[in-house]
């Protein structure tokens, strides 16, 4: 007589996608310390880095899940942890790993919103999301896909974030699951991977486009028409034109290379700028002041004492000047983001070099 195939169990939330930058490592081992060996669900994780990355080990440490770097075309396995590598995109196609060198994403890459919306776009209610502590608010983007795709959001609380910006900017602008301190984090996990996971609904197409985008599949303004409307700002990266997505409560930007920011990731990055632009033309007036002087000691040992004076004069203004400048940098141009926690940076002054 055969044997009966045994009946396969409902589909789980099998696929926990994590996110953080600044302030988050701490976090992230604590949380991968206490969940347990037998976890029924492949764990992914992209925190903010550097050119170079030791995550892997750091994580590897203190998890009793085996943690490995992601490699690109490689099946994922329940019970494991995969942590985005330098310099590329990790995102997530039906059962395998991709890296791909897309657009940065708010100055990053490996970008939250990129693993985010990719998970949300190929496994829609099987995916668990995870932010933790960082500034500006890269990941709500990618939280809000999960969302609209079936899937569950978890926010660390930000009341015990070391920069609560990004899970303050979650809570505000998508409808959160479950917000934690890390603490309380595990148990929750292990019990959501257990629940059926759900039928998926249908994926947004924009979502698909810009899952599309970070892999490096598409990127033409004809894509950015469809997903805002011009706008009269330009891309801080590649200072092309940049298409306005209203994305719920939230206003985001991408440009026709593919750069995506939100908006206080914009500011952010012009406040940079303007800081180099600073420090530029300081520079440029001290040189000039330096310069002066030098002429000056020549004219004087040409007994030109009158063209001495006035060379010494401008030299007394431009140091005025280059005084000037660095009160305008002490005073911080931008020096707190909107509603965040003060770093006024975006892309590497975020990141843990981890």
């Amino acid at each position: 007589m055969e044997r009966a195939l045994p009946t396969p169990g409902p589909i789980t939330r099998d696929v926990i996608v994590i996110g953080g930058s600044a302030g988050a490592i701490e976090a992230l081992g604590d949380l991968l310390h206490a969940l347990a060996a037998d976890l029924p669900a492949a764990v992914f994780v992209v925190v903010h880095i550097g050119e170079t990355s030791v995550l892997p080990v750091i994580l590897g440490r203190r998890s009793a899940l085996p943690v490995e770097p992601a490699r690109s075309g490689a099946s994922f396995e329940r019970g494991h942890v995969y942590v985005g590598v330098p310099g590329v995109h990790l995102l997530l196609h039906d059962n395998h790993i991709l890296l791909r060198r897309g657009p940065r994403e708010n100055l990053a890459r490996p970008a939250i919103d990129a693993l985010f919306r990719s998970a949300a776009a190929s496994l829609g209610s099987r995916v668990i999301a995870v932010l933790l502590s960082g500034s500006l608010s890269d990941g709500t983007a990618g939280l809000r896909a999960i969302k609209r795709c079936g899937g569950i959001a978890v926010v660390q609380d930000p009341k015990e974030a070391p920069a609560p910006s990004m899970p303050r900017n979650a809570v505000r602008n998508v409808d959160v699951d479950h917000v934690r301190p890390v603490a309380g984090m595990p148990a929750l996990l292990e019990r959501l991977v257990r629940e059926p996971a759900g039928p998926s609904p249908e994926v947004p197409a924009e979502i698909r486009l810009e899952a599309a985008i970070a892999a490096h599949e598409l990127a033409d303004m004809k894509v950015d028409e469809v997903l805002g409307k011009i706008s009269p700002f330009t891309c801080p990266e590649c200072h092309g034109a940049l298409w306005e997505i209203r994305d719920g409560p939230m206003l985001r930007y991408r440009c026709h290379v593919g750069h995506a920011f939100a908006a206080d990731a914009v500011l952010a990055a012009q406040n940079d700028e303007i800081d180099r632009m600073l420090d530029t033309l300081q520079r440029a007036h001290q040189e000039r002041a330096a310069f002066a002087r030098r002429m000056a000691e020549q004219e004087r040992a040409e007994q030109r004492h009158h063209l001495a004076d006035y060379l010494e004069t401008r030299a007394r203004e431009y140091e005025d000047d280059a005084k000037l400048v660095l009160e305008l940098m002490r005073n911080g141009f931008g020096s707190a983001e909107p509603g965040g926690d003060g770093t006024g940076k975006a892309g590497g002054n975020g990141k843990d070099e981890a």
